[in-house]
């Protein structure tokens, strides 16, 4: 089977849903597929003209059999050119409707996504919860296959030893993320000893901005650090040292640093934000609200404070995270839907 995965540029960018194409486009060739990817310049999602003119583009360069495979965040991109998606037979990556992204304009993409989804020969997305949400946009659901990010095997977290709760956080530095939420419920802990420390590229520079304002405004400064986006060995590092998981996001299709962390056996904090909840193990994590800094303070506070709490979430995480899917196993059914797709 020959694939073209169209997705905005730069294909390297640092997120989950890139980190999810790459890793499907390395087991697709291992499994012997071709896979051809096909980056789109531009503006992306709300489309400008460069955005609109790659998307033609890619159409009009498909080759003869080849499956056209379109990251959810190039999709509105395809709006001038819907006839000739509908008639290409592609298939859509849907990591969470982008209408849903914090900061974008929904009235204009909603209808949008609404219109590509129904031209799109088939829907992939990360989640069942994701699915369910599809049929919110038209989507039928014997047209919606769910594929799930996989994990790799990972060490168990150590710990940092103490005697305070190393906090880590990971997510790019975006609204949707919840780190003020996260922020503002650590403020309220400020008699107890921790350290946060945040991952994630910024792709919002303003946001990020205004993130280390808000450290400073709630006294946090001594306290909080902001790595940027790190490098495989460097955020390695960083799981194996953490005490407490950390993610306050208002919203995530599918939640892969949730799955990383339960992987090596972390203890969370965590807001339920779309498909969190579903993710997490009974008794390895606390949840709060979206949102609701109040809930997660008070819900932090004790795992922070007790160390025989906190190994006791490590140990659910930890049995959890030995039980979730492979990237291989996802690639290879991937592939089935494809080629179903296409028979």
């Amino acid at each position: 089977m020959e694939i073209a995965l169209i997705v905005p540029a730069p294909f390297d960018t640092i997120s989950g849903g890139y980190l999810y194409d790459r890793r499907m486009v390395a087991g697709l060739r291992a499994l012997g597929h071709g896979v051809r990817v096909v980056e789109l310049a531009g503006t992306h999602p709300l489309a400008d003209a460069a955005a609109q003119d790659a998307a033609g583009a890619a159409l009009s360069g498909l080759r003869a059999g080849e499956v056209a495979l379109v990251d959810g965040l190039g999709l509105p991109a395809f709006a001038p050119h819907r006839d000739a998606l509908a008639a290409s037979g592609a298939v859509g990556l849907i990591h969470h409707p982008v209408s849903l992204e914090q900061g974008l304009d929904r009235e204009a993409l909603e209808p949008i996504e609404r219109d590509l989804f129904a031209a799109c020969a088939r829907l992939v997305v990360t989640s069942p919860m994701t699915a369910t949400t599809l049929g919110q946009f038209g989507a039928e659901p014997r047209r919606v296959s769910v594929v799930e990010p996989g994990t790799d095997p990972a060490p168990r977290s150590q710990g940092s030893g103490g005697p305070g709760c190393r906090i880590l956080a990971v997510g790019s530095i975006i609204p949707r993320k919840g780190h003020d939420v996260l922020l503002r419920a650590l403020e309220r802990l400020t008699d107890l000893d921790w350290t946060l420390r945040i991952v994630g590229a910024p792709h919002d520079p303003v946001h990020l901005h205004s993130l280390q304002a808000l450290v400073e405004e709630l006294g946090l400064g001594a306290r909080v650090e902001f790595l940027g986006g790190l490098d495989t060995a460097s955020l390695e590092a960083e799981y194996a040292a953490a005490d407490l998981f950390a993610l306050a996001t208002h919203y995530e299709g599918y939640g892969m640093v949730v799955a990383e962390a339960q992987a090596r056996g972390l203890p969370m904090a965590l807001c339920t934000g779309g498909a969190v909840a579903d993710l997490v193990a009974p008794g390895s994590a606390i949840l709060a609200p979206p949102g609701d800094f109040n809930s997660l303070s008070r819900g932090m506070r004790r795992p922070m404070l007790d160390t025989t709490l906190r190994a006791q979430m490590a140990d659910a995480a930890w049995r959890a995270g030995q039980a979730l899917p492979r990237w291989e196993d996802q690639a290879a059914r991937l592939a089935t839907i494809l080629e179903n797709a296409h028979g």
